[in-house]
């Protein structure tokens, strides 16, 4: 009797911790799998948030290369008041202040870091800037891995996730290229119109 009980007992006990072994296993097989969705899911997020950033960028691109190509070189050093920039240096400080801000808020070099553009530049090369800036703009966004894209960064007293900063930096860009449509305009220049993102 006393065997049979003893072997009863063992083997619960046994069949109770193999049970429970598994029990274990299995949430840890759970958790592991719901770990792995999340990431995935931040993966499919920020792919899709790439696609949309560099669309964005491109569609800018085409919308700058328009407004600077219909300005007649001569009128680069065009400025409608003492105070205020050339057609050039808007363009020279979109450069400029795009790729510093990018650089110092995420990290990656900043191209123009041991460069020091002209104040004033003649059209081919403000075209060349452009692209440069454009180019750095597009390599960034794919090269940034998830995670600092995702973080967060001090912007013009706010903080914002480096994703939103290229929208930001996009956004400059737009207030410029304004002024630079008033630019053509005041100098006899219809502005070839644009149309959506």
């Amino acid at each position: 009797m006393k065997r049979t009980r003893f072997l009863k007992n063992v083997l619960g006990l046994g069949l109770f911790s193999i049970w429970g072994c598994q029990t274990e296993s299995n949430t840890a097989s759970i958790a592991g799998l719901k770990v792995a969705d999340k990431k995935k899911e931040e993966q499919d997020f920020t792919d899709k948030l790439r696609q949309e950033l560099k669309a964005a960028w491109l569609r800018s691109e085409t919308m700058t290369m328009t407004n600077v190509e219909q300005m007649p070189p001569e009128f680069f050093t065009f400025k409608y008041t003492d105070e205020a920039m050339t057609f050039a240096e808007q363009w020279r400080h979109c450069v400029v202040y795009t790729c510093g801000q990018l650089a110092r808020h995420t990290g990656i070099k900043n191209p123009y870091e041991n460069v020091k553009l002209p104040v004033q530049m003649p059209k081919e090369d403000v075209i060349k800037e452009l692209k440069n800036m454009y180019t750095f703009v597009r390599k960034s966004i794919d090269e940034l891995s998830m995670e600092k894209l995702l973080s967060d960064c001090e912007f013009a007293g706010d903080t914002i996730p480096i994703w939103r900063l290229f929208y930001a930096m996009e956004n400059h860009i737009i207030h410029h290229r304004g002024q630079c449509i008033v630019y053509l305009r005041l100098e006899g220049v219809v502005p070839r119109g644009y149309y959506g993102w």
